[in-house]
Order: structure tokens, then sequence, then C-alpha cells
């Protein structure tokens, strides 16, 4: 006899807003500098103003829904920037009834660039040159900086996060607010990708700023399921609300 799974009714994966490290990034290679100049830890690294009104209006287009359909749970990273997303979200009254609160968890946060923090690509090439032709070698999905992690090693912590989601949140609407890279790697476990197919995808596009990726978990008769992507990289309620489209890569590296 199968046991049932036990899935959240649905998910979202939101990105955080516009960063002021989205920002600084985007200057430092526009003028060719081997560092982002960003005077604080990435984890404290804020919203810019753009980035604000991105999450306005995420949060009006989930409150827009109907009861029955909001969130009922938000989880975030603890990264400052995808704190005031979640806690934006949840002022414009996106979750269905109980606390208005984000739920805090450190397996969220940003993948860590280790030696490579605050550095541009070329930065990169520039000052750790044998480091950056191992990367070449060995691909983004497996290849560690030395004290940062590679994306094999965001998807073991993302792994755990499940579980955790599974067991405490079974059946209901979830909403996780959290990173570029951190976003891909939850669709790689959920839709049992390989390395491949997760860096095509990767390819194709970068993550909007509040981009949202919505996944429904309808069971066989059985209990069993798969995960089904029913939105991906949706920019729609910031079209909507007059917000402007931002897609930079996540701020205090140059590569992801």
């Amino acid at each position: 006899m199968l046991v049932p799974q036990n899935w959240p009714e649905r998910l979202w994966l939101v990105r955080h807003g516009q960063s002021q490290g989205n920002v600084a990034r985007d200057l430092a290679h526009e003028a060719g500098s081997h560092e982002i100049d960003i005077d604080m830890r990435d984890v404290d690294v804020p919203l810019s103003g753009l980035g604000l009104k991105q999450a306005e209006a995420a949060g009006r287009w989930f409150a827009s829904l109907p009861l029955g359909e909001r969130p009922e749970i938000i989880l975030a990273s603890p990264y400052i920037r995808a704190k005031q997303t979640a806690e934006i979200i949840c002022k414009q009254g996106a979750l269905a009834g109980g606390p208005a609160r984000t739920i805090i968890d450190e397996r969220l946060r940003e993948r860590e660039f280790g030696i490579f923090d605050r550095l541009t690509t070329l930065g990169i090439r520039e000052r750790f040159p044998e480091e950056a032709a191992h990367r070449k070698r060995l691909g983004k999905f497996y290849h560690r900086p030395p004290g940062g992690e590679s994306w094999a090693d965001v998807i073991l912590r993302l792994r755990s996060m499940l579980n955790t989601i599974n067991l405490h949140y079974c059946n209901k609407r979830v909403m996780i607010v959290c990173h570029q890279v951190v976003v891909l790697c939850f669709r790689y476990i959920l839709e049992e990708l390989d390395e491949g197919q997760i860096l095509s995808i990767d390819k194709q596009a970068e993550i909007l700023n509040c981009g949202i990726a919505e996944y429904d978990f309808d069971p066989d008769p059985h209990g069993m399921c798969i995960p089904a992507l029913s939105r991906w990289n949706y920019g729609v309620p910031l079209e909507a609300d007059g917000a402007p489209k931002t897609s930079a890569p996540d701020a205090m590296a140059g590569t992801r």
C-alpha cells in the first residue's frame, strides 16, 4: 500500500525585489570595475527604491486573489532584501487569515560566494585566475569557491527545507521569498531535473525581481503526485502595477 505524500496545497517561489546590491553590481560592470562598490555584508543589503515598489506590486497581486487561493504561510531568507520583500507582501494583505508575519529560515539564504564576494566577473578572472579556470572546467553547478557554496551545496540544504515544509505545512498554501539561485535550485529538486536541464533554464533568462513561480500538487488516487509548475518567472503583477521589471543577477559576485 502506498503512503500518501505530504505536500503543500500550493507553493510559490518569489525572488526578492531589486536590491541596492543589484544596482551596484550593474554599475560596476558598466564601469569595468573589479569590485562591486557596496560597503556592507551581503546579508545586510536592502531593497532599492524600485525594489520596494516591486514588492508592493507583488503583494497587491497576491491580495487580489480569492481568499481561498492566497498564501497561508510566508517563509523567507534571513537576508534583509528578502525579509523586506516578504514583510511588504504581508502588509499588502496577501495572507489568507492568520497573523501577517514572516517565518525566517536560514536554509533559504543566498548562495555564499566565498572569495568571490564583491567581485565582478572581470575581478574574479584578474585576482583568482586559477580558481576561475577551475570553475570553467568544473562548471558552476559543482564548483565551490573557497569559503563559498556550489549550486549542489545549496540543493542539499533546500532538500532539508522541503522536508520541513512537508512536515509542518502539509496541505497549506506556502510562499517562499528568497534568491535567484535558490529559486532555480528549488526547481531542480521539485521537477527532478539534472545538471544540464537546470543550467539550460538558467541560461534562457534571468529571474525577475519579484518574479513568481507557482507549483500545484494534485495527488492521484493513491495520494502520489508530481509537483506541477503552473507559472514561471511571472512578472504580470509588476506590469499591471506600473513597477518596472528588473532581473540583474544577485549582488555580491560577478558569477552566479
